[in-house]
């Protein structure tokens, strides 16, 4: 497994490859990796990618005052090792220097997707993000980028600056991978300890009640998206930001009955802030 510091030696590698006619897959990371992030690298594969390169890097611009960047957990020697087993061909671990240089002043912003849920107690985050990955891809070269969706608006902003901006990317979404009680699994969840732990647990249960209304035959949004609230409400532990049901495709907001929507919620437990989502359709849910 390579491993490169700088986006010279990335492009590099990335020429070579496509040079060689190989398919190149990315995985963008802020390390401290779990299942979740291993599990791109094999969708990465099954989509056809020949060598399947990773990313680590806490981007500072995605963060806003008194977020935690500064104790966003760190594991560099713990992601190689993850990485490698997961048969991860190359490894590209820019520091801020290097990504953000002295005088640096250009930055993507993508509109409508970005307002709203996330962007609105955040800020600046999905201009962070957008900028962050446009530099990714450029970098790497990738044919195909996969993204989890759990973080579902920044998929969402990602795809649509991949559409107006022209890259020349397939961007492929990997589904939720929870733990065992089903709490998404989050570089974040480091935070939980004992009950705030156990408190963690009632996004996903609001989610599930979701799912289940839907399955039901609830088409409403409004009565989905109050249950949900109720059912992480109800945790003491829990502050809730926002519960939505929103389009899947366009992340339009939905007030009327619809067959396919995308319930997202968002709370602090602890020192935590959590993020979750389902996406209703049919009689399935994902």
């Amino acid at each position: 497994m390579k491993i490169f510091r700088f986006p010279g030696e990335t492009q590099a590698w990335a020429d070579a490859r496509r040079a060689a006619g190989k398919r190149i897959g990315l995985v963008p990371t802020m390390g401290y990796l779990h299942e979740g992030h291993v599990s791109l690298v094999r969708i990465a594969r099954e989509h056809g990618c020949d060598a399947v390169a990773a990313t680590i890097f806490v981007n500072p611009t995605q963060f806003g005052p008194g977020e935690d960047y500064g104790r966003y957990p760190r594991d560099e020697e713990r992601d190689l090792s993850m990485l490698r087993a997961a048969g991860t061909a190359a490894v590209y671990l820019p520091d801020v220097k290097e990504m953000y240089p002295e005088g640096y002043q250009t930055f993507v912003e993508v509109g409508g997707v970005s307002q709203g849920l996330c962007g609105a107690s955040r800020p600046g985050h999905f201009r962070g993000v957008a900028t962050v990955v446009a530099k990714l891809l450029l970098t790497a070269k990738p044919h195909v980028a996969v993204f989890g969706e759990k973080d579902y608006q920044q998929l969402a902003v990602i795809r649509r600056m991949v559409r107006d901006l022209n890259f020349d990317v397939e961007i492929v979404a990997a589904p939720i991978v929870r733990e065992a009680d089903g709490l998404a699994m989050s570089s974040r969840n480091k935070y939980l300890e004992g009950e705030d732990r156990k408190a963690a647990r009632c996004l996903s249960r609001g989610l599930f009640v979701a799912r289940n209304l839907f399955q039901e035959g609830v088409r409403d949004p409004g009565r989905i998206t109050a249950a949900v609230r109720k059912a992480v409400k109800a945790e003491s532990r829990a502050k809730l930001e926002y519960v939505e049901a929103r389009d899947p495709e366009t992340l339009a907001p939905l007030s009327a009955p619809s067959d396919r929507m995308t319930v997202l919620v968002a709370a602090r437990v602890g020192p935590a802030r959590l993020i979750d989502n389902i996406t209703l359709e049919g009689g399935a849910a994902s």
